[in-house]
C-alpha cells in the first residue's frame, strides 16, 4: 500500500494579487491542502520573486518566469510549482522532486536540447522557453510538466505560428519519456477547449480548430497515449468551465470555457502483476474536478447590473483543478533540487565577507554619531572631534584588516572634505561679523547653515498655485482697486521685490517684521480678519458653483448613454483597445452580465457606438 497525493493546479492570474488576498502565501497553499500545487500565469519577472511570494514553511517552490523583452511580454507568463513536504533534506517523500528544470528544451538550465529535438533549430527551442511558460519536476514515479500555454486570437498569425510550434515540441519531448518508459502528467491552463461541450457559445465548426485538433489527436480516444482525466472521470457533465470573461461578468451564468487540463500517460504502477485492464487511471486515480468555490461571483452576490459593476470581485477568473491519486509509494531518500527558489540569490542572499560587514557597521555608527552630534553643537570643536573619531574608526578598520586598501582612501577623502568644511565655516563667520544676529537661524531646535549669497534657491509655489476641477468652472475675479489695475501691466519682475541680494541671511530695507524694534501689533490687524471673512464666504461661492456645473454634467452625461432595446436599461461605455482603425473608440452594450442566448436575464447583446465617428473602419 502506498500514499495519497493530491495534486492542483491553478491559473491564479497574479500571484503577487492572490497572496494579498489570502493574507500571506501560506495562507493560500494551506487553503488547497494539496500535495502538489501548479500556479499559472505568475506575473512576475525574476528580479520580483521575493521571499513573501515564493518562501512558505512546509513547502519547496520551482518558478520559471519570462525572459523575453518583446513588448507586451515582460512581467507576463509565468509559472510556479509547490511542494508540500515534511523535511526538504534527505526525505523519501513523492512530493518531493528528485530533479526540477525551468522550460522544457534544456536551454535555460544545460544550454543544450533534449533528447528528441535535434529536428527544431536552437532559435526555435529558445524562444518557446523564453516566455516562462513550463517548469518540469521529477516525481520518480512520474514526469510532472506545469504548463501554462500561449493564447492566440483567430488573426494574429505570428502567435498563432508560436502556439504551435509550442505544443509541438513539447509533445516530442513528452513521446520521449514514454518512449523510455516514463508516466507523464501535464497539468495547467492550456489555453484550448478540446470538443464543444467544452465551451459554452461553441459553433459548428468549433471543433475545426487547429489546437483542438491537434489536442484531440493527443488522447487515447483519437488513437494517442493521453487521458483526459477530468472527462474520463466526468464523461457526460455539461457546463462544466474553469474560465470565465472577466469584463462581461459572466461568472455569473457560467458562461465559460474548459482550458485548464490534467493530463496523464504512463503504465500502471501495478506492472509486475501483469493484469490485463491494468491502467494508472483505474488503478491510481481516485478523483479529478474542478474547484469551483473558488469563482470570484458566488451565488447571492448583487447582480453587475444592479449595482454590482462597482464592487471589486476578489480572486482569479479561472478556478482550480485537481487530482487524487492513491497507492503511491515512497521513493528513495533524496534532497531537494538546486532550482528549488530557496536557492536564488535574491532569497538566499549573496554572502559577503566578515571584514566588510564589520567596516560597514563602524563607518555607519560613525557616520550617524556625527550627524546627531553635529545637530546639537556648534563651532569647528564638534567637527574636530567628529573628524577625530572616524579617522580613528577608519584606521582601526585598516589596521584590523591590511588587506583592505579602501579605508586609506576614505581616511584621506574624509580629512579633505573636513579641511574644506572648516575654511568654508571660517570664510562664514568672517562675513557675519558685527552682525550678531544673522550668524545662526535656529530652527526647530536644529542648527541649519544659510546659503551663500551665489546659490539660486527656487521659491516654493503656494498651494494656490495648483489648478483644480473648480477653476475651469469660473471666471477671473476682476479687481476692483486702481492699484491692482494699473499692477496688472507690470511684469512679475516688476511686481515682485528682489530678494536674491539678501539670501545670505540680512534683512532686505524696509523689511521691519523681522527686526525686534518693530515687534509691536500691527494696527490694521483688525481688518486682517475682516479680509480672511470675505476670502471664506468667495470660497464656498466657488465650491457651489464648481458643484452646480459638475451636477450639470453629470446630467448631460446621463442623457447621452442609451439604453438596451432587450431590457430597457442603461447601458455601460467600455473602450476598443484591440489595435486597428477603432483602438481606443467608445461604445456602448448591454450592461448584464454575459450568458446563453436562450436566457432573458443574461446580455442581450446590443452595441452602439458612442459617435458616429467611431463606426470608421
Amino acid at each position: 500500500m502506498g500514499n495519497p497525493i493530491k495534486i492542483v493546479s491553478y491559473n491564479v492570474n497574479g500571484l503577487r494579487q492572490r497572496v494579498s488576498q489570502f493574507g500571506s502565501l501560506s495562507n493560500l497553499l494551506n487553503t488547497f491542502d494539496a500535495d502538489i500545487i501548479c500556479f499559472q500565469e505568475t506575473k512576475l519577472r525574476r528580479q520580483e520573486l521575493s521571499s513573501d511570494l515564493v518562501i512558505a514553511d512546509g513547502y519547496e517552490s520551482f518558478f520559471s518566469c519570462t525572459r523575453t523583452n518583446d513588448k507586451g511580454r515582460t512581467g507576463y507568463s509565468g509559472v510556479a510549482t509547490f511542494c508540500r513536504v515534511k523535511s526538504a533534506f534527505s526525505s523519501s517523500e513523492v512530493a518531493l522532486p528528485v530533479a526540477a528544470e525551468e522550460g522544457f528544451t534544456g536551454f535555460i538550465d544545460r544550454c543544450k536540447r533534449k533528447e528528441g529535438l535535434e529536428e527544431f533549430e536552437k532559435d526555435e527551442l529558445v524562444k518557446v522557453d523564453s516566455e516562462g511558460r513550463c517548469v518540469v519536476t521529477d516525481h520518480n514515479h512520474f514526469v510532472l510538466f506545469n504548463i501554462y500555454g500561449p493564447r492566440a486570437v483567430h488573426d494574429d498569425t505570428e502567435r498563432i505560428e508560436f502556439k504551435m510550434k509550442f505544443f509541438k515540441i513539447l509533445q516530442k519531448r513528452w513521446e520521449n519519456l514514454l518512449h523510455e518508459g516514463r508516466r507523464v502528467f501535464v497539468v495547467g491552463d492550456l489555453n484550448i477547449a478540446p470538443t464543444a461541450m467544452d465551451r459554452c457559445d461553441a459553433d459548428p465548426d468549433f471543433e475545426k480548430n487547429e489546437f483542438r485538433r491537434w489536442f484531440r489527436s493527443m488522447l487515447m480516444l483519437s488513437g494517442g497515449l493521453f487521458v483526459d482525466v477530468f472527462r474520463a472521470k466526468h464523461p457526460d457533465r455539461r457546463e462544466a468551465y474553469t474560465c470565465w470573461s472577466s469584463s462581461t461578468g459572466a461568472e455569473q451564468f457560467n458562461f465559460g470555457s474548459r482550458i485548464d487540463h490534467i493530463l496523464c500517460a504512463g503504465p500502471c504502477l501495478h506492472q509486475e502483476h501483469d493484469l490485463q485492464g491494468h491502467n494508472f487511471l483505474s488503478c491510481h486515480v481516485k478523483e479529478c474536478d474542478i474547484l469551483t468555490q473558488y469563482k470570484r461571483w458566488k451565488p447571492g452576490d448583487t447582480t453587475r447590473w444592479k449595482g454590482g459593476w462597482g464592487i471589486k470581485l476578489e480572486g482569479s477568473d479561472h478556478a482550480p483543478v485537481y487530482m487524487s491519486l492513491e497507492e503511491i509509494c515512497d521513493i528513495p531518500r533524496h534532497s531537494t533540487p538546486p532550482l528549488s527558489a530557496r536557492y536564488l540569490p535574491m532569497i538566499h542572499g549573496v554572502q559577503q565577507t566578515l571584514v566588510t560587514l564589520f567596516m560597514k557597521r563602524q563607518a555607519a555608527k560613525q557616520i550617524q554619531s556625527s550627524r546627531i552630534s553635529s545637530s546639537f553643537s556648534d563651532g569647528d570643536a564638534t567637527i574636530k572631534v567628529c573628524s577625530e573619531s572616524m579617522k580613528r574608526s577608519f584606521n582601526e578598520c585598516s589596521e584590523s584588516c591590511p588587506s583592505t586598501s579602501p579605508s586609506c582612501s576614505l581616511t584621506e577623502e574624509f580629512d579633505s572634505a573636513i579641511s574644506k568644511r572648516e575654511e568654508n565655516s571660517k570664510d562664514l563667520t568672517d562675513e557675519n561679523q558685527g552682525c550678531p544676529d544673522t550668524t545662526m537661524i535656529l530652527q526647530s531646535q536644529h542648527t541649519k547653515l544659510v546659503p551663500a549669497e551665489g546659490t539660486k534657491k527656487k521659491p516654493r509655489k503656494s498651494r494656490c498655485s495648483q489648478l483644480s476641477l473648480k477653476s475651469f468652472f469660473q471666471k477671473s475675479p476682476n479687481l476692483s482697486t486702481g492699484a491692482g489695475n494699473s499692477s496688472t501691466n507690470a511684469s512679475p519682475s516688476q511686481a515682485e521685490p528682489n530678494t536674491s541680494s539678501y539670501s545670505n541671511g540680512s534683512h532686505a530695507p524696509g523689511d521691519k517684521s523681522s527686526s525686534p524694534r518693530h515687534c509691536q501689533l500691527n494696527p490694521s490687524a483688525g481688518s486682517m480678519y475682516q479680509d480672511k471673512g470675505n476670502d471664506c464666504s468667495l470660497e464656498r461661492e466657488r465650491n457651489n458653483v464648481a458643484l452646480l456645473e459638475w451636477q450639470r454634467i453629470q446630467q448631460l452625461m446621463r442623457n447621452s448613454i442609451p439604453v438596451c432595446k432587450g431590457h430597457k436599461e442603461p447601458c455601460v461605455a467600455r473602450i476598443v483597445k484591440k489595435p486597428g482603425p477603432t483602438f481606443g473608440h467608445r461604445f456602448f452594450v448591454c450592461s448584464r452580465a454575459e450568458g446563453p442566448v436562450s436566457n432573458p436575464e443574461a446580455n442581450c447583446g446590443y452595441f452602439k457606438w458612442a459617435s458616429s465617428k467611431s463606426q470608421r473602419k
